[in-house]
């Protein structure tokens, strides 16, 4: 495919850069992962954390995250900062609405990543009166993708209902679905747009599987080229229409399509403005990046020090500039891509635009 970069789109891309090399400047933290449990009800096959069923630590006291809270500096505007509770599973955790309930005591935002198994009419009340801002559930298309994915065959219907409950939660929370695009859904993704806009649901957000964790041999996650090409011209066509807010993650650089399959345009904010805290107390940007890139621990270390004077991997990538990297005429607006998708040796995993470029 054709992946020269017209004039407007350089320019755009330039403008892109230059603020955001102001933010690896500044690095002013606006969301902070909790991973408040490595437990999970389901076992999702695409899975790229250390989340089981049943895991080999403990959940992490609350006490640990609200000692990083208040520990903040004067500097740091808590109205700005998201404190998003993940795991494993955050629900399965029994004291979830009091962690939450003590988030926004201390004036933060409070955003949650759920499977949606455990969520009720009730549990959906409850959390929003606790203060939940910010919710993603996974939906991974119809019942037989979906279950397929996640392991388990009541994992759709519980999913499914829970788009009721939510719905009748608009003006009070900001939520999306998120959908893990792989072989198998590939097909019904127009038909899931469409049953998506019936039920009412306003915000989804799509990405594919990196070939890490679990997914590293299964091969019906992974879209082919030519896939992921239609996937960006699925995504793109729908944006124009108008008719559901539609996003790709943040996997990548896109090419031809930055500008068009997300509202912004690609920079790895990972160490930059998010950062997150392990269930062992690991500082990492985001958890999905390997051990190797760990700033340090919250019980050796003060997270708002390591936050302010480390991450240095993160706000400077010229040391990705390698491989096949080091020749790419894309590398002063992509800068070596997502943090999560380098492997043992600084290694690239997956490249989204030479995904699009030999497509």
């Amino acid at each position: 495919m054709n992946c020269k970069l017209s004039f407007p789109r350089k320019l755009a891309l330039e403008v892109n850069r230059a603020a955001f090399r102001t933010e690896q400047l500044e690095h002013r933290l606006t969301q902070l992962f909790w991973e408040c449990t490595l437990r999970c009800n389901l076992s999702c096959r695409h899975c790229g954390s250390d989340c089981r069923k049943t895991a080999g630590l403990p959940d992490p006291p609350v006490e640990d995250l609200l000692g990083v809270l208040d520990s903040a500096p004067e500097s740091v505007n808590r109205h700005h900062v998201m404190v998003i509770t993940t795991g494993g599973e955050p629900l399965v955790r029994p004291d979830i609405v009091q962690v939450g309930r003590e988030i926004k005591k201390r004036g933060y935002i409070w955003g949650m990543v759920s499977n949606g198994m455990l969520l009720t009419k009730e549990k959906v009340d409850e959390l929003v009166d606790a203060g939940l801002d910010s919710f993603a559930m996974s939906f991974d298309g119809f019942e037989a993708e979906h279950n397929w994915m996640r392991g388990s065959d009541l994992s759709f219907k519980r999913a499914d209902a829970a788009i009721d409950w939510l719905v009748s939660k608009y003006g009070v929370l900001t939520w999306d679905l998120i959908t893990c695009v792989n072989r198998r859904n590939f097909d019904s993704l127009e038909r899931l747009k469409e049953y998506l806009i019936s039920r009412g649901v306003r915000m989804w957000r799509i990405f594919t599987v990196a070939p890490m964790g679990r997914a590293v041999d299964d091969p019906e996650l992974m879209l082919s080229n030519e896939q992921f090409v239609q996937l960006m011209d699925f995504i793109t066509r729908t944006r124009q229409e108008g008719r559901i807010g539609l996003n790709f993650a943040c996997e990548g650089f896109l090419g031809p399509y930055e500008g068009l399959a997300r509202d912004h345009y690609f920079n790895c904010i990972a160490g930059v403005s998010v950062a997150s805290i392990l269930s062992d107390g690991s500082i990492s940007g985001c958890l999905s990046i390997r051990s190797d890139y760990h700033q340090g621990n919250i019980h050796t270390d003060r997270f708002w020090d390591v936050w302010e004077n480390r991450f240095q991997l993160y706000r400077n990538r010229k040391w990705m500039k390698k491989d096949e990297c080091r020749a790419c005429g894309v590398w002063r607006y992509c800068q070596g891509g997502a943090m999560h998708l380098r492997g043992d040796g600084d290694r690239m995993l997956s490249c989204n635009y030479l995904k699009i470029r030999n497509a």
